[in-house]
């Protein structure tokens, strides 16, 4: 039953979804259906925070390697909690300028925006600043010249990075007017709206075939990863 239920209700929430989206006098069932799934997301979180707490407490109480960073992940994780639902000092909302809570934990000047604008946002900032260089790392290594789709790729790629930048104009502005199209501007936009719009449509096509699969054989009980056991 532990493995029968969740596969019951899953398919019945799935289904329903997809009948409602194509049958108008069906649309109340789907919206059901999705108040329901913002109460199981609600109790998910409760159960993320849960887990959270458990697996790092078991680390620092183990002291395993990297203990520090799980005291500092639950630090942030209370602190953030308690800044959010206490609405530390949160500004009363104009509609009810006499009512301390009533204002919006994400006002400006509350802890909860204090938090994200200067401890998030900086942290985001540097996060993707150091992935700047790994991306540059692994496009040096993508783009040796070692068969022909390596040369076209490497190719692209030199013609799309020199024709955002002002050299274009300098190595191809020369050109008369007649033969503007192979100006390095030019060909990057020609690029950038053709080739990779054509390219990104397939990846698109392919994606939305493989998500319809798999939804599938989620509704149908075929795949039954999400239930922690295999297929099986």
């Amino acid at each position: 039953m532990k493995r029968t239920i969740p596969l019951f209700l899953t398919a019945i929430g799935g289904f329903v979804l997809i009948i409602a989206y194509y049958i108008p006098h069906t649309q109340g069932w789907g919206e059901v259906a999705a108040i329901w799934f913002d109460i199981l997301a609600a109790i998910a979180f409760l159960l993320g925070g849960g887990n959270l707490m458990k697996i790092h407490l078991k680390k620092i109480s183990d002291h395993k390697a990297g203990w520090a960073y799980s005291v500092i992940t639950i630090i942030a994780f209370l602190a953030t909690l308690t800044a959010g639902l206490g609405k530390v000092f949160s500004p009363p909302s104009m509609q009810y300028p006499d009512m301390a809570w009533s204002g919006s934990y994400r006002e400006i000047g509350s802890a909860f925006w204090w938090l994200f604008e200067y401890a998030f946002k900086p942290l985001t900032a540097t996060m993707f600043s150091m992935l700047a260089f790994y991306v540059a790392s692994a496009a040096f290594r993508a783009f040796r010249a070692k068969n022909f789709e390596a040369i076209l790729l490497l190719g692209t790629a030199f013609i799309i990075l020199l024709g955002r930048t002002a050299a274009a104009n300098w190595v191809t502005g020369w050109l008369p007017e007649s033969w503007a199209g192979l100006k390095l501007e030019n060909v990057t936009v020609t690029i950038m709206q053709v080739f990779n719009t054509a390219g990104n449509r397939a990846i698109m096509i392919g994606i939305a075939l493989g998500v319809a699969a798999t939804s599938l054989k989620v509704l149908l009980g075929v795949d039954r990863s999400y239930l922690g056991g295999g297929k099986g």
